[in-house]
């Protein structure tokens, strides 16, 4: 299909201009770019065509391309080739979706480290120690009669010590991580027509929800992304804490209480033009209980008049939602109250649910591996017991993998890549 240069006389990494036709139809002058098995992304032999951004130019050079006999690939087929064909391990192959749907300064960095290794590096080299005291214990078995140890139990002990250490700190770093992933869950909270949806409208700079003076306009649970300081976070605006005898309403209220549960960071907003500072304490109550961090902010800051019973609340943020006053501060108050540089951290993070159930696994095995060890149980029970916290730590990084769940993860991908 090309006309130009001979393409099969050309070294790898090689850019070369040409024509590209379907028998004597041009279809486009186009540039190739070559790259040679192992250097390339599938350590296979790839070419990539770079042709005139036109989704019509580019659908007939495909069409005319399946006509050789070539196919279309598999969603995640090109990364699952160069994993399997060792270009990194599974941690890092996944990583690839994570980075191509990164959409936050933390969430980009986070992917990148993982795909540069993050800590499947750590996890595989305390495996391989793993492996080679397993192989000495199980070398004792072929010399049973003879009593005799090769594998020092205190260095055993030293090792599982490191890992159980490392494990610990991965799994909690899953929190952090999947929030990072998925953005930190923010619920608006407070009593009906406090101006909830007006500041949800303000924050993200759009009419998202209705406003209304009628009290309770809010039913439903209305959630949309926000990033602030590279951090992304899940903004929920709620139905109005109130009983009602409304049955709509009441399931609205119902569902505020369920997504407090689950948020990171509570914003209750009242209205300070009518709320006096033991009423508000009063309304904290069902927050505090609940556990949750959370900033009270003191909405229609711009409508109170005698604000001297305000003086002393310095935790507290007043704002004008519908003016834009203030809310800025609120900004800065939110991220600071996440702690901004737990959630940008890039090292040692788990993102990913596969890697934290596998690695919770890990650490149950390797516990029951001490246990073992403690207890002076036999070899051959000790050995099985390594050999199940092993499986879990190569499912992990893909050293143990099941062809279920390689297309599971990269079905997961988007078509191409």
């Amino acid at each position: 299909m090309f006309r130009g240069k001979d393409l099969l006389l050309q070294r790898s990494h090689t850019v070369h201009f040409g024509a590209l036709y379907d028998g004597e139809t041009l279809l486009d002058e186009v540039v190739v770019t070559i790259f040679r098995s192992p250097h390339s992304y599938t350590r296979e032999d790839v070419i990539e065509i770079s042709c005139h951004g036109s989704e019509y130019i580019a659908r007939l050079i495909i069409q005319s391309i399946l006509k050789h006999g070539v196919r279309l690939a598999k969603p995640g087929e090109f990364t699952q080739r160069a994993f399997l064909n060792g270009r990194f391990d599974l941690t890092q192959a996944e990583a690839v979706a994570d980075l191509i749907a990164s959409d936050s300064d933390a969430s980009h960095r986070t992917a990148l480290n993982q795909m540069r290794g993050g800590f499947s590096r750590q996890i595989r080299a305390l495996r391989e120690q793993l492996i080679h005291f397993a192989s000495l214990i199980e070398l004792e078995l072929d010399f049973g009669e003879e009593d005799v140890e090769f594998a020092d139990r205190q260095d055993l002990h030293n090792l599982l010590l490191s890992i159980r250490k490392v494990v610990y700190d991965l799994v909690g770093s899953f929190q952090a991580g999947n929030a990072i992933k998925n953005g930190i869950p923010m619920v608006i909270a407070g009593k009906p027509n406090a101006g909830k949806s007006t500041l949800l409208n303000t924050l993200l700079r759009e009419e998202k929800a209705i406003v209304s003076e009628i009290p309770g306009t809010t039913r439903d649970v209305i959630e949309d992304e926000l990033v602030m300081e590279g951090i992304r976070f899940r903004l929920i605006d709620t139905a109005g804490l109130r009983e009602t005898t409304d049955a709509i309403e009441a399931i609205g209220v119902a569902r505020t209480r369920e997504k407090i549960k689950i948020a990171s960071l509570v914003l209750y907003l009242f209205d300070a033009s009518i709320t006096t500072p033991e009423q508000l304490e009063e309304e904290l109550q069902e927050i505090r209980e609940s556990g949750i961090p959370y900033i009270a902010v003191g909405n229609k800051w711009d409508l109170v008049r005698d604000r001297a019973g305000w003086e002393m609340q310095d935790h507290l943020v007043f704002i004008s939602a519908a003016k834009d006053w203030q809310v800025d501060e609120l900004k800065t108050r939110i991220v600071q109250m996440v702690h901004a540089d737990q959630w940008k951290k890039t090292d040692t993070m788990v993102t990913n649910l596969r890697h934290y159930q596998s690695l919770r696994l890990t650490h149950d095995a390797i516990t029951q591996v001490m246990t073992s060890l403690h207890s002076g149980i036999s070899g051959d029970i000790l050995a099985l017991d390594i050999r199940t916290a092993l499986q879990h730590m190569g499912e992990i990084t893909g050293e143990i993998t099941t062809d279920d769940l390689l297309d599971n993860i990269f079905s997961k991908f988007c078509i191409g890549k």
